[in-house]
């Protein structure tokens, strides 16, 4: 099944970005994500829900071209609603996004991608195949479109595409400088995204 190791050393660091998943094995050739369903599949390199149109949407491309080994992204499971992050993952791999961000033909509330770079998301799309079997939720099915899959490509020729986050300069945000309160002395600076306690 497997055509060609992935480099030493190489199943310590992978994968990249954490998040709600299970890692299989790392040189299998096909990722799951399950979307708003919690399911369990054998033989997947890694499978685990998505549930957001962007910073999800965001770990799944980046934890899947960080394995060149991966060559299917298989999308199951129901919606999640609102967020729509399986109709961001299948726009997003057609059509790519434009110079702000927004993820081109995608329905979700908020389908932007912040944190990767456009090459990124060129590699995501040079690299996979998208499996649309979105509502899927039977787990022998699932299980068996992994072993499809499985056999009919080898690795993407190409070293895996790290993704560096670029780090923001932190700056001291006072607790008068909140726009929302949360109640008990705590507020939330919206633009900032973040959340203050009296004292702070």
């Amino acid at each position: 099944m497997s055509q060609g190791p992935i480099q030493s050393g190489y199943e310590e660091t992978w994968p990249p970005v954490r998040g709600d998943y299970v890692v299989g094995s790392p040189e299998a050739r096909v990722a799951v994500v399950t979307l708003a369903s919690h399911l369990r599949a054998e033989g997947a390199a890694l499978i685990g829900p998505c549930k957001t149109e962007n910073l999800g949407v965001e770990k799944v491309v980046a934890n899947t071209i960080s394995n060149s080994n991966i060559r299917f992204l298989l999308l199951c499971g129901v919606e999640s609603k609102g967020h729509l992050p399986g109709d961001a993952l299948l726009a997003l791999h057609k059509n790519g996004i434009d110079d702000q961000g927004r993820i081109l033909g995608s329905h979700g509330a908020i389908p932007f991608i912040q944190n990767l770079p456009p090459e990124a998301i060129k590699r995501f799309q040079d690299q996979v195949e998208l499996i649309d079997r979105i509502g899927l939720e039977d787990e022998g099915q699932i299980d068996q479109l992994i072993r499809e899959y499985s056999s009919l490509a080898g690795p993407y020729p190409k070293e895996p595409f790290q993704v560096v986050k670029k780090r923001t300069k932190q700056s001291r945000i006072s607790f008068e400088k909140g726009d929302l309160s949360l109640g008990s002395g705590v507020v939330m600076d919206a633009s900032a995204w973040l959340v203050i306690a009296q004292g702070e």
